[in-house]
């Protein structure tokens, strides 16, 4: 690609993809609303909060792809949570349409169905069942991806993101793992294919322990590689196993399904 955008670029996963999806294109164009520091010989940078349309719409201009991982991506108050994760979802698709219709990744998350309990495998067809307002907020957004491909044909792939860090850190994460790699693979093949679509991807490496089918994107030719089971023994002999009844050993959101709805102070 010529130009390739990263929203939330500041983030955890925007830091390390700054790094790794260089060769994939001429030009990195990054943007958050925190800072970015100096840009690096082929990258352009952007300060953008998503709720302002009109630097949205200055971000995807001229863009070939784009990498959205922008947006508030925990449990806080709808207050908080609606400016970039609703509006500023809105304005990232309008700003595609108008703009030749750039190839999408969209950064779902786990949390759409995590009131499923981890004992429940799941296909891409399945229901969502959001535990808390950040999951909502994803609702929103993979819907949102959803009627701009049928209205519009804008191709998205709506990836719900398990536990993305660079090892397996705790039990739960033995059927959530991503990782880096197979993350990095995933955004290769999105922007290679012939045909994406708007396929919901489950994000998550090849896990003994998975919960998720992968089957109905199999057409897109991705396979992970990794697996958390390979650190399994370092999580036995380090990570307390958590009592059976956890919310954390129960569903599969977690912890975020004993969040309780967060309200601003009036």
């Amino acid at each position: 690609m010529k130009r390739l955008l990263i929203t939330g670029a500041a983030g955890a996963l925007g830091q390390m993809l700054r790094e790794r999806l260089a060769p994939m294109a001429e030009v990195l164009r990054l943007s958050d609303i925190s800072d970015l520091g100096r840009p690096a010989k082929n990258e352009e940078v952007f300060t953008c909060d998503l709720a302002n349309e009109e630097a949205v719409f200055d971000i995807v201009a001229d863009c070939d792809g784009i990498v959205h991982l922008g947006g508030v991506s925990v449990e806080r108050s709808f207050d908080q949570i609606s400016p970039a994760n609703l509006r500023g979802v809105y304005n990232l698709y309008e700003a595609a349409r108008v703009n030749g219709m750039p190839r999408i990744l969209f950064a779902s998350t786990n949390h759409t169905i995590g009131f499923y309990k981890q004992d429940q495998r799941l296909h891409a067809s399945d229901p969502v069942r959001p535990d808390g307002l950040y999951g909502v907020s994803k609702v929103f957004g993979e819907a949102m991806a959803r009627m701009y491909y049928d209205k519009f044909g804008q191709e998205t792939a709506i990836v719900r993101i398990g536990s993305c860090t660079p090892e397996p850190k705790d039990w739960r994460a033995l059927g959530s793992w991503f990782s880096h790699d197979d993350f990095v693979s995933l955004i290769g093949t999105v922007f290679r294919v012939p045909r994406l679509g708007c396929p919901i991807i489950w994000g998550a490496s090849k896990n003994d322990a998975g919960w998720w089918d992968n089957s109905a994107a199999g057409y897109l030719g991705w396979e992970p590689q990794d697996n958390a089971a390979d650190h399994l023994d370092r999580i036995v002999s380090e990570v307390p196993r958590p009592a059976k009844n956890a919310p954390v050993a129960v569903y599969q959101g977690g912890s975020f399904t004993a969040e309780p709805i967060h309200r601003e102070k009036k």
